[in-house]
């Protein structure tokens, strides 16, 4: 059925800007019509829907004490978040997504209940999204080495007593998975789950993680198929400090291989030196920042800037960790945008530019259709916001972008449509019962969580051993 919606303001994209006084159509999904000079409208913006370019579709951390600790530590700290039913977690996170204005989501899927077969557990996420309403991307995330450090783990491990050995061990350490076995696995997902809703792709979870047998079985299976990659990169001073020590030519290697293409997306690159972001420029790859994450994490700041400016297809993701851990993209890419947007008179981009190219890219980082502009023949993702909130003075007309990254967050969010439904209007979600599973959830956690006070009573001396065995990194030659 055909839909009009009339605003007062909608951005199209960067070459037709906002324009004023708009009646949007769609049906069957897609933008049919757009009518200028229209009599005023609700007081809205309508803009496209946020993509969260990366993210892992998980439980909060902080709730689990995972406050304030470097990423190799923090891994370790949230097996406590570990879903205890995959369905119920993908969709309070995918939810949340959702009432922020994202269409789609990243979900590297990096922590797995142990609960059902993966694939049962990737139909359960797949399942979520549908009850959401949200497109996403999904990635069963692989890892065959280095599980606890990135390297021989006996002298963390030394000094705990047996019992304890065998607590970490039984949670972190796996027989690794042939690159053959996790193909043949990532195509059994693919066959259960993608669809116009869901791209499925490759997930290597990094590099120091990975061996080259692995990441070179990945590169020519996309190669061959055209199937997406989605890998963290270079997020830590310590994963640095490792590839400089073992690997010291790795993303020469990965270009080599063909690992880098433009089915690549590289979240983080913190790290990344200036020859490596040209090389990841060259090949068409993008780069997903996550401020907040890397905030939360202490992982440094990232070259985003210098990135944009050496032709880098940048895109934002929350990480799960955005700035209040409410999944608030818009909140995020202001951060983005303040950080990164220039100095002084010399901006790098203006918030509308930013705006639309994270956008495009982080359509193309989830394999959502369409290039992320408000036109017809284009997909029906878009989201409402409320101008009344926004522009709550209106004072004298202001650019409605220029105020939405100066002031914008999710809660101006009124409406979010996708493919031509509205999968959340005035903050709540129409597909699933977002506070009930919440509170489901949290009484499942508060019941679980005894189960692994052993590894909460250990937590304190394999914290400091961590800590030891990874600044000992920094400082070896």
């Amino acid at each position: 059925m055909a839909t009009e919606v009339s605003a007062t303001s909608l951005f199209r994209g960067l070459d037709r800007g906002v324009s004023d006084n708009v009646v949007m159509r769609h049906d069957g999904g897609v933008i049919t019509g757009i009518a200028e000079g229209a009599g005023p409208g609700p007081r809205s913006l309508v803009i496209p829907a946020f993509v969260n370019a990366h993210d892992h579709a998980r439980a909060t951390a902080s709730s689990f004490g995972a406050v304030g600790m470097p990423l190799e530590s923090w891994i370790l700290r949230t097996a406590l978040g570990t879903p205890v039913d995959p369905y119920l977690t993908a969709a309070s996170a995918l939810a949340r997504s959702a009432k922020a204005g994202c269409a789609a989501m990243m979900v590297h899927y990096t922590r797995p209940s142990g609960t059902m077969p993966l694939v049962d557990e990737a139909k359960a996420v797949a399942k979520a999204a549908s009850d959401v309403g949200i497109r996403i991307a999904f990635a069963l995330a692989v890892r065959d080495q280095n599980p606890i450090v990135y390297g021989d783990a006996g002298s963390v491990l030394s000094e705990l007593s047996r019992d304890d050995r065998n607590t970490i061990e039984d949670l972190f350490v796996r027989a690794p998975m042939s690159p053959g076995a996790y193909i043949e696995l990532t195509d059994a997902v693919a066959a259960a789950i993608a669809g116009p809703m869901v791209d499925v792709q490759l997930g290597p979870a990094g590099v120091q993680w990975c061996s080259k047998p692995l990441l070179e079985a990945v590169a020519e299976n996309s190669a061959r198929t055209g199937r997406r990659i989605h890998m963290h990169l270079l997020e830590t001073v310590y994963q640095r400090a490792w590839a400089d020590q073992h690997f010291p030519d790795m993303v020469r290697w990965l270009r080599d291989i063909g690992f880098l293409s433009e089915r690549l997306t590289l979240a983080h690159c913190i790290h990344a030196r200036p020859d490596e972001l040209e090389m990841i420029a060259a090949s068409g790859a993008r780069i997903v920042t996550n401020f907040s994450s890397n905030m939360h994490l202490r992982s440094g700041l990232a070259p985003i800037a210098a990135a944009h400016q050496c032709g880098c297809a940048i895109a934002v993701g929350v990480d799960g960790l955005a700035l209040d851990e409410d999944d608030d993209i818009l909140r995020e890419m202001r951060l983005v945008q303040m950080v990164h947007g220039g100095l002084g008179f010399k901006p790098n981009w203006t918030p509308a530019e930013m705006f639309a190219l994270a956008i495009r890219n982080g359509r193309r980082a989830t394999g959502a259709p369409g290039n992320g502009e408000i036109a017809v023949s284009n997909p029906a993702d878009y989201a409402v916001i409320d101008l009344d909130r926004l522009d709550r003075d209106r004072i004298m007309p202001v650019d409605p972008m220029a105020l939405l990254f100066a002031r914008g967050n999710a809660l101006l969010v009124k409406e979010v449509v996708v493919a031509g439904k509205t999968i959340v209007r005035e903050g709540v979600c129409a597909g699933v019962d977002l506070p009930a599973i919440e509170q489901q959830l949290r009484v499942m956690y508060r019941a679980n969580v005894g189960k692994l006070d052993g590894f909460r009573r250990m937590w304190p001396p394999l914290s400091e051993r961590l800590g030891g065995w990874f600044e000992q990194q920094l400082n070896c030659e």
